[in-house]
């Protein structure tokens, strides 16, 4: 409910304008790292990949599943580990999937296992939150509230150690559900430093339709890099 607003159709038109910039030829086998439900998985599929979806949360994986076909699959993976040697054309980690980890250590651990899975010469695009303009939204609106339905949300956020947290309250009737997200404020100058011994960042855009990266307004940070 709470993010509600990112549709299929949101999904396919970014994955559309990636397709076309990126010309990876229909059949190419790509990895949809940390997939989640598969939204994207089953919009890159559509564009005539061969797609591999893969996701820590089982019950993310079991809902996905019901997607699958011949050239559509799921299966829960834990990022930090290789999920297949010199296989994939592309590597897809969309939608701020990373970053989550409370040790550095573990971003450089999925940066080597997606190089691992990449043939030479492949194609690895990250998908990451701008985290200048984040850091920025959160100092001037620290909390807020919506409501879905009958369903109330309250959130709150702050920033500590370079990490955005954001603690969500959730009344539903009589009942009442706390959860807490966390992620790493990685900025461009952080992915480059992770990047650098396996792969070469050839463009970096700053929104969905695939604009030139503004560090000060840009919305998004993607970086399309290439396996060296």
């Amino acid at each position: 409910m709470m993010y509600a607003n990112r549709s299929n159709e949101e999904a396919d038109a970014f994955i559309a304008h990636l397709s076309a910039k990126l010309g990876i030829p229909v059949g190419a086998k790509l990895l949809d790292l940390a997939c989640g439900k598969g939204r994207h998985s089953k919009s890159l599929s559509k564009q005539g990949y061969d797609v591999t979806g893969v996701d820590l949360s089982e019950n993310s994986i079991l809902a996905a599943k019901q997607m699958e076909g011949d050239h559509l699959r799921f299966m829960v993976h834990d990022m930090r580990r290789p999920v297949a040697v010199n296989y994939f054309d592309c590597v897809v980690n969309l939608f701020t999937s990373f970053g989550y980890f409370t040790s550095v250590r573990d971003n450089s651990r999925t940066i080597d296992a997606v190089a691992m899975a990449l043939k030479r010469g492949g194609v690895f695009i990250i998908d990451f939150l701008n985290a200048t303009k984040v850091e920025q939204l959160v100092r001037s609106h620290p909390e807020g509230d919506f409501t879905y339905g009958e369903v109330i949300f309250r959130w709150k956020k702050k920033v500590a150690n370079r990490t955005v947290i954001k603690e969500i309250t959730v009344k539903d009737g009589e009942q009442t559900f706390g959860f807490c997200e966390h992620v790493q404020l990685l900025k461009l100058s952080d992915f480059e430093q992770l990047l650098s011994n396996k792969f070469e960042i050839v463009n970096v855009y700053g929104d969905y339709n695939l604009a030139t990266f503004d560090e000060s307004n840009s919305d998004r940070l993607i970086l399309s890099c290439r396996k060296k």
